[in-house]
């Protein structure tokens, strides 16, 4: 997930014991568990601390995704088996069809094999579409999620109020265009914002993961690169923000964007799911209280194109021998919908949690969570929202989103997508050479047909 990639990220290889049992012990039941940062560590510790008769022991390997270190070791320890194999393994949205439905999905055990009621787990827990879309091969479930990522429009209430005199999220959705398909209000409400002397975004990558991930197709279609209509859009989107001081001409993940989100910061919104607010730029605000920088001073609304952005999928190892321990830590944490399931804890900001390995911090903040049954009891007002509650605009956006867009390649196709869009939108390229280099560039590193 990119907001674990900004706050949480881990720059070592962590492999370690949350439980104090010895190592040597030869009657330890051990589970042990692969991810990408702290986070599902962190579940589990608090799984097991809730549940002080489920007696193994989990032992953690964390490496994180930078300079794509995590993939290959993840590959070898499921293709190597064996005692020291993952038991459970994190995948997150940029690389998760690899392990669902792609070369290393058949490593991933069948919800059903673990004794999960699967259609009625869904059912009760009202898991949206898109998750359940990609973390199935096939028929069969074989991954999960527990966080919700369809995404919104993120936007501040004092750039709304200072261009069309209210900050109200029905009035900005009318003006953005939100839930319309298209863009074509939108254009237009970045031509009022300018005219305020405002960005209607901090970079055009804001607009493109709301474009990706609302695309009919992904990259591959039967083994071959494909362009779908919407994302081939993107060029001229890029180049006419550019040429029009529609955006800051920030990327994202870098100081100028994160600057983008403090009290001086001249763009109005961002596309993103609830985890951009809570874990990316809540702490970019410049405050942690409503009157503190930006902190408060922002809200929700539709996004004009449905899209999903980010999450993390859980896998299950098909030579698993704790099938049945393995089960209940799964469903404790993506499928329990009871007030003492992980889900309503994370929903509500009651869930809290300090990771052992020495790492100093306590994570409690409300989230928008995989079960739609739980976010309707749910309360998610923000303060950074200025008391919005986000689940209004979020439950809704899930629906919207879909699965089916993705490919096991897309973390390297974006790459490459973007570097030429951005060559194309700052005129060094015409849109034929972009395009060109781009699929060439797909071809050296990919074994597809172009």
């Amino acid at each position: 997930m990119k907001k674990l990639l900004a706050a949480l990220v881990c720059v070592a290889l962590i492999v370690g014991s949350v439980s104090a049992k010895p190592k040597n012990d030869k009657n330890v039941k051990v589970i042990n568990v692969w991810a990408f940062t702290d986070e599902v560590p962190g579940m589990i510790e608090k799984f097991k601390a809730t549940h002080p008769d489920f007696g193994y022991d989990i032992n953690v390997t964390i490496i994180a995704t930078t300079d794509g270190a995590y993939q290959p070791a993840l590959d070898q320890a499921l293709a190597g088996g064996g005692k020291d194999a993952p038991d459970i393994y994190a995948v997150e949205a940029a690389f998760v069809l690899k392990y669902t439905q792609g070369d290393a999905s058949g490593y991933a055990a069948k919800y059903k094999d673990l004794g999960i009621n699967v259609n009625k787990a869904i059912k009760d827990a009202q898991i949206a579409d898109y998750a359940v879309q990609i973390g199935s091969r096939g028929k069969d479930l074989v991954a999960l999620p527990y966080q919700a990522t369809g995404g919104a429009f993120i936007y501040r209430r004092s750039i709304a109020k200072a261009t069309w005199g209210s900050d109200d999220p029905k009035v900005v959705k009318d003006k953005i265009g939100g839930g319309s398909g298209n863009l074509d209000k939108f254009w237009k409400a970045a031509e009022d914002l300018k005219a305020k002397g405002y960005k209607i975004c901090s970079g055009d990558g804001d607009l493109w993961h709301a474009v990706e991930n609302s695309s009919d197709k992904g990259w591959i279609v039967n083994n071959k690169l494909y362009i779908d209509p919407k994302r081939e859009a993107f060029m001229d989107y890029s180049k006419k923000m550019f040429d029009n001081g529609y955006h800051n001409d920030t990327r994202d993940w870098t100081d100028a964007w994160f600057a983008d989100m403090k009290e001086t910061g001249t763009a109005f919104g961002f596309f993103g799911p609830a985890w951009l607010i809570n874990y990316v730029m809540a702490g970019n605000s410049g405050g942690s209280k409503i009157g503190e920088g930006s902190y408060g001073d922002w809200a929700v609304c539709e996004s004009p194109l449905g899209f999903f952005w980010g999450g993390t999928w859980l896998c299950v190892n098909n030579d698993t021998k704790v099938k049945d321990a393995v089960a209940k830590i799964i469903e404790w944490i993506t499928l329990d919908t009871s007030n003492d399931g992980l889900l309503y804890q994370w929903a509500n900001g009651t869930y809290e949690w300090k990771y052992s390995k020495g790492v100093d911090k306590t994570v409690n903040t409300k989230d928008t969570v995989s079960s739609g049954t739980v976010m309707a009891k749910s309360n998610g007002k923000l303060d950074f929202l200025g008391g919005q509650n986000m689940f209004d605009v979020f439950v809704p956006a899930n629906k919207f989103a879909s699965g089916k867009n993705l490919t096991q390649y897309d973390e390297g196709i974006n790459q490459a997508w973007r570097d030429q869009v951005r060559a194309y939108a700052y005129g060094q390229k015409s849109k034929d050479q972009a395009i060109a280099d781009f699929k060439q560039t797909v071809a050296d590193k990919f074994d597809l047909d172009i």
